[in-house]
């Protein structure tokens, strides 16, 4: 078979051996189960099937964390140019699994922000029916909504599942109601957060660079300070959140170290970025291009603080299971063994590696249109919102966040498109009777100014147009109905409102479609194993 027959065969064939591939690793994950945490001396035989076949959803829940939330990190980096698909899915890999393996904690909470109340339930094999059901619930939906294109919270996903299971165990008592309400007004608060944060990042870099007459001279000065801020900002994430279970440091610590590392990093690569931005051209691509390891150095910390963090959602219910049929313990924080923590970092770079390309796919190209600098300010404001966020004791998703912050670029765009294109209306008003060659050669020299100059150029062309219209108004340009089609045309262009609302929609049914899937499945798995 020669190279190109197998790619064609490979093609046509792709979901189906995706399909086996999938199959088969979690055939392989509960014979690993089987050799290892299952094989626990003393376990009855319906227990050690019970641990198998959790640990092999277990590994099917990590794996649906890695197609999904992996595009939350990796689609800006791809759909900006800065990496291609094929390697950020190889890097994604990588440092998810390292992530979840090193930084992932020897504790992981099995009850996710307190949904329920495991002192409710008194028997053992009861709750570890709860977290049977809570696991599939959640790794069930997260599986459709990757297969419909559509990046949720992983997190929202398993606690909607363990509270309706939960509901399914003990009643409407059992769920901490509070908590609930907290994380609804988090589908709020954090697209918005985040999608306000991205584009006044990407305000400031238009006003600072790319608004400048000489955009390489600008961003000689400007791009060192950017990505200084962006040290500054991972390294307190990252002892934050990344390195949370393994270095316990305090805000101020890792703020102060987050400063003292962005210095020396500037200090370091001022010299050399501006003699790289000298070899460009004087254009935005000029300026995308020294962003581009920033983007890419960025992606990879995410995804290694993604699995260090998210892991908890496919092993910590794992890991409640295990206690609980081994050592017949409800616990509410579980020691997590290191076969229960392999599994789960298999399980991510698995999944993203089958299945990852998609949502990176929808989050990179399909919502807008991305470039080095709309990637960047992306990345600044997911990892700036999650820190503010997490300081302030407010319960946002990092999928939210992300997605927000895509949106909010989104949008920022059409703004400044929209707002150009009324200003393009203005100078065309001002010349109106002129050559077309003499128009076509101011709107160069409007669009090439600086700030300041653009706001003279627009006074001049605006008081012309008065004149004009004083003296013939039946002369005017733009008709309203025109003006607002041409504003129409824009939004369509830029913000494609149809993933919008498909995404919108799948966060919102989040919760209460794992609880009803987990509270069924519940039903299911006592009727089966009472």
């Amino acid at each position: 078979m020669t190279k190109k027959s197998r790619y064609r065969f490979v093609a046509k064939h792709q979901e189906v051996l995706q399909l086996g591939a999938a199959v088969f690793f979690l055939l392989l994950v509960g014979l690993y189960a089987s050799l290892t945490g299952a094989s626990t001396a003393g376990l009855a035989t319906s227990a050690m099937w019970l641990l198998i076949v959790a640990a092999a959803v277990g590994a099917y829940m990590a794996m649906n964390i890695g197609a999904n939330d992996v595009a939350n990190n990796m689609g800006p980096a791809v759909g900006s140019g800065a990496m291609t698909m094929g390697w950020a899915i190889v890097v994604a890999a990588v440092f998810e699994a390292l992530g979840a393996i090193v930084a992932g904690g020897d504790v992981v909470g099995t009850i996710k922000g307190g949904i329920i109340d495991p002192n409710a339930i008194s028997d053992p094999a009861l709750f570890a029916w709860v977290m049977f059901s809570a696991l599939l619930a959640g790794a069930l939906w997260l599986n459709l909504a990757t297969a419909v294109g559509a990046p949720v919270s992983t997190t929202h996903s398993i606690i909607g599942a363990v509270m309706g299971a939960g509901i399914a165990a003990g009643g409407w008592g059992l769920v901490n109601w509070e908590t609930i309400v907290q994380i609804v007004i988090s589908w709020v608060i954090s697209p918005l957060a985040g999608g306000a944060m991205a584009a006044a990042f990407l305000y400031i870099i238009k006003r600072s660079v790319t608004y400048r007459s000489d955009m390489i001279d600008a961003a000689s000065r400007v791009v060192p300070i950017l990505i200084a801020a962006m040290v500054w900002a991972y390294t307190t994430y990252m002892l934050l959140k990344g390195l949370g279970q393994m270095v316990h440091v305090g805000v101020p610590t890792a703020m102060g170290a987050g400063v003292v590392l962005a210095v020396v990093v500037w200090a370091l690569i001022r010299k050399p970025i501006a003699r790289h931005a000298r070899r460009q051209e004087n254009s935005k691509n000029g300026v995308n291009r020294l962003f581009t390891w920033p983007l890419v150095c960025s992606a990879a910390l995410l995804s290694f603080a993604h699995g260090a963090n998210d892991v908890a959602n496919a092993i910590g219910p794992l890991a409640a299971i295990y206690e609980a049929v081994k050592d017949g313990a409800i616990a509410t924080k579980a020691g997590t063994p290191l076969w229960i923590m392999v599994l789960g970092a298999l399980g991510l770079a698995v999944g993203l590696a089958l299945y990852g390309a998609r949502l990176i796919r929808t989050v990179g190209k399909e919502i807008t249109e991305l470039d080095n600098m709309r990637a960047y300010a992306i990345a600044m404001s997911a990892t700036l919102t999650v820190i503010v966020a997490s300081q302030l004791g407010m319960p946002v998703s990092t999928t939210h966040i992300s997605i927000g912050a895509v949106f909010g670029v989104g949008f920022l765009r059409e703004l400044l498109k929209v707002n150009y294109a009324k200003m393009e209306r203005v100078v065309r008003s001002g010349h109106q009777g002129a050559d077309r060659d003499v128009v076509e050669a101011y709107l160069s020299r409007f669009e090439a100014a600086e700030v300041s100059e653009k706001k003279r150029m627009l006074a001049d062309m605006k008081r012309l147009a008065k004149q004009r219209e004083l003296a013939q108004p039946e002369d005017a340009v733009f008709a309203k109905k025109e003006q607002k089609a041409f504003k129409k045309a824009y939004k369509k262009e830029i913000v494609k409102r149809s993933v919008v609302m498909r995404i919108v929609a799948a966060w919102i049914v989040t919760v209460p479609a794992t609880a009803v899937l987990a509270a069924l499945l519940f039903y299911v798995v006592r009727a089966v194993l009472d």
